[in-house]
């Protein structure tokens, strides 16, 4: 196999000093059944590269959403900028993370879920920058419904020109069921949609029923607009995922997998997109026709089958999958008793042939599931881990031969 890739160094960010408690992984969660669970670790950051390979980090402190660049590929960051004037309760916690992107000219936009009192509730909330990150609009809830419900797991896309999509999973249509005597299985998949980077969003739409409670949405801008890849509920209580174009619609099952199980499995998909508008799409699942972490990619009406990865003896899972060009790196966690490590592999043929995975970090401690990020120009692979805080680890792209 042809090497793309050449690491060049490994780059420590101080360890946190908040004590962080780790989560058994793969974790199962019903909504209706599962016990109350202690405070969440703000271990998950959300990361991005902009058009001018400048990194751009958001992370929780203290209450507060943060967020940083850096020019130097994460050795040097600059000063957090804080987003939320007032203290919030943030999700950071694997799967349901703050969400970061930077458009063409500039403007850094922001989606997290702001954990409410009530189990289960929260806020999808938004703000933005207009001058290169140095302040941020007022944030603003962008589920309207006014109640009081799971609002949660968002996804961020742009189109980098103004088109903004932020879809989530949204439990008002179950309440809504229940309260007239109805069954409804799962939650709902709404959106928010901007056309104008953000300044302004239209009003909530319901994109699909029945869907599984907790399993992050993962959103792809493509050159036909947003695509969404979900775990979807077929029939009584099948779990396996769903995708489909948000402007379009024509959804479509994704993968078949049979996993039957009346929870949620807490462990979504990834999607990307390359420049053919080819997708990319990575997954764990637990069925009857397959187990542990697979890859595909879809091409117009074509798949390619599913090729297993990583290492399943290990809890590999909580994949991530990013693609520019002819380059499509996965990342993944795994854990084999004593400690976690980031783990990749990377094709320089669109996703045709693989490498070998590599183990690029250990920590022995809590951390992150590893993010991938790609432009035309470098590779980073981020993890946040409690004992050796943020590491950041570039890669050198070497042409194919």
């Amino acid at each position: 196999m042809r090497q793309i890739l050449r690491i060049t160094a490994i780059l420590l960010l101080g360890a946190s000093a908040v004590a962080l408690a780790d989560h058994p992984d793969p974790a199962i969660e019903s909504m209706d059944s599962a016990k109350p669970r202690p405070p969440k670790t703000t271990l998950a950051v959300g990361a991005t590269l902009d058009g001018n390979g400048r990194l751009w980090l958001a992370k929780v402190e203290n209450q507060r959403l943060l967020v940083s660049r850096s020019d130097d590929e994460g050795n040097v960051f600059s000063n957090p900028v804080v987003v939320t004037p007032q203290p919030e309760n943030i999700s950071a916690d694997g799967e349901n993370r703050p969400k970061i992107s930077v458009a063409r000219d500039g403007t850094v936009l922001l989606t997290w879920i702001e954990v409410l009192p009530k189990k289960y509730s929260g806020n999808v909330r938004f703000a933005r920058s207009t001058d290169s990150g140095r302040t941020f609009s007022k944030p603003i809830t962008l589920n309207d419904d006014g109640r009081v419900t799971s609002h949660r797991f968002d996804s961020l896309a742009i189109d980098g020109t103004g088109k903004v999509a932020v879809a989530w999973l949204d439990a008002r249509d179950r309440d809504a069921a229940k309260e007239k005597g109805d069954e409804f299985s799962g939650v709902s998949v709404y959106t928010a949609r901007s056309n104008d980077n953000g300044a302004s969003f239209g009003a909530n739409r319901k994109f699909q029923e029945h869907t599984c409670e907790c399993c992050r949405i993962a959103l792809s801008w493509t050159k036909q607009g947003p695509v969404a890849f979900w775990r979807n509920i077929f029939g009584a209580n099948t779990r396996d995922f769903a995708i489909a174009n948000l402007d379009k619609g024509g959804i479509r099952r994704g993968t078949v997998d049979e996993w039957q199980i009346d929870a949620c499995p807490h462990n979504g998909g990834d999607i990307a997109s390359d420049r053919r508008g080819q997708l990319h799409l990575v997954w764990f699942t637990n069925g009857n026709n397959r187990q542990g972490l697979f890859y595909k990619r879809l091409d117009s009406g074509w798949e390619s089958q599913p090729l297993p990865i990583g290492d399943s003896a290990a809890q590999a899972n909580h994949a991530s999958v990013a693609a520019e060009g002819k380059t499509v790196i996965l990342t993944w966690r795994e854990f084999d008793g004593h400690s976690y490590s980031a783990q990749m592999m990377h094709s320089n043929d669109s996703g045709v042939s693989w490498s070998e995975p590599q183990r690029l970090m250990d920590s022995a401690g809590a951390t992150d599931y590893p993010i991938p990020l790609i432009d035309g120009k470098k590779i980073l692979v981020v993890w946040n881990t409690a004992l050796e805080g943020l590491r950041v680890l570039p890669f050198e792209r070497i042409a194919a031969r």
